[in-house]
């Protein structure tokens, strides 16, 4: 081999995984295509740097490669030897030639001269056992074709979800997706590969039908109430976005029936019962269930839970607890508008038109522009 990947990186054989990251990212610097104007010289190197560094960076693959190395130099070693080896019969001068080799007396016998006897042709018999032993060379050789596919696949799945895992924490989207799915195509019930994915395609793509398609393939993997409950919260949230209350109110109970420190759980299907399903009082049961939950956990408060609960609250005419909640909120948040517009249709509906359209003027102050049509259609 006239260059291998250690000779691409610029490393010794013996070199050290931090030695051989830290060669490969100045390298891949140096002949990363943006830096040449898409030069195809330094586009070829770029991906010859890239791919020694995916089998160096591999401990597995680096032993296999290491190992195809001294194969090559022993048979190198080999071919060498032979090359130096000399036959007997090769002349050499000043050493006496071997004698002739002896004259034949006659020349060789003719076809008449000879005698034949014809052999018999026998037909070839296949018996039940010839069937059999070729039957089971037949199943092994195909079983073990199966376990060499099942077994690189795995390896390649694995080895895929390591760099989208990487790139995952390195919140290089479109590189985790990428790897994520390539590791699938190898292992497709691969459970952590679907979670990982279907979260890029929630929470960063809004593709919330593909995340759930995700969800609802590595729920069918998991085993355990930890790792169903957190997969059935997604499933639920997911379809929330795609406007199905129903079954994202039954996914989220069921999630909250397996763990019910999920607080993110109780928001959610707070939101689903308040705003879909118009179940308010269940509604405040969640949202305050989902503060306790925080609070047990000794987590900040998150100020959506408040506001929610004031608007359901707001809705059963429980207008002391709504009002009580939407303060918590500007003691924490003076310049939240919509909650300034939230207080303004609670001292509506108490009659106090003065104050309404005080909090209105305020709201759009604050640049929440729902607020302008309250306080042009009520305010003088």
């Amino acid at each position: 081999m006239s260059q291998n990947y250690y000779h691409v990186l610029g490393v010794s054989a013996s070199a050290t995984d931090r030695e051989i990251k830290a060669a490969y990212k100045q390298l891949a610097i140096q002949y990363h295509p943006d830096k040449h104007g898409g030069s195809t010289k330094f586009e070829e190197q770029f991906k010859a740097v890239n791919a020694a560094y995916r089998v160096l960076s591999d401990p597995a693959r680096r032993a296999a490669y290491d190992h195809q190395l001294r194969q090559e130099v022993l048979r190198a070693e080999a071919i060498l030897r032979q090359q130096q080896f000399r036959s007997q019969s090769q002349r050499v001068y000043g050493v006496p030639m071997p004698p002739p080799a002896p004259l034949r007396t006659r020349r060789p016998s003719t076809s008449s001269e000879r005698h034949y006897r014809p052999i018999p042709k026998r037909q070839a018999k296949f018996t039940r056992r010839d069937y059999q032993l070729t039957a089971a060379v037949v199943g092994v050789l195909i079983l073990f074709l199966v376990s060499v596919k099942v077994t690189m696949d795995h390896f390649a799945a694995v080895s895929n979800y390591k760099d989208g895992l990487r790139a995952y924490t390195e919140r290089r989207w479109s590189t985790a997706d990428s790897y994520l799915s390539e590791a699938l195509r190898f292992k497709p019930d691969y459970a952590a590969a679907l979670q990982r994915r279907a979260e890029i395609r929630q929470l960063v793509y809004r593709d919330y039908k593909g995340a759930h398609s995700d969800y609802y393939a590595a729920l069918r993997e998991a085993h355990s109430a930890g790792e169903v409950a957190p997969l059935l919260f997604r499933m639920g949230q997911c379809e929330a976005s795609l406007n199905r209350p129903d079954s994202a109110e039954l996914n989220l109970t069921r999630a909250l029936a397996l763990d019910s420190t999920m607080s993110g759980a109780w928001l959610t299907r707070g939101e689903v019962r308040l705003f879909d399903k118009r179940r308010f009082e269940a509604a405040v049961q969640d949202f305050s269930t989902g503060l306790r939950q925080r609070a047990e956990l000794g987590r900040p408060i998150d100020y959506k839970y408040l506001t929610y609960r004031g608007l359901a609250s707001f809705k059963i005419q429980n207008f002391g607890a709504a009002r009580e909640d939407y303060r918590q909120v500007l003691i924490a948040n003076p310049g939240n508008g919509q909650v300034h517009f939230l207080l303004g249709r609670l001292a509506q509906q108490e009659g106090n038109e003065e104050a309404a359209c005080e909090f209105f003027r305020r709201a759009v102050a604050l640049g929440y522009a729902y607020a302008d049509e309250a306080r042009r259609q009520n305010c003088p």
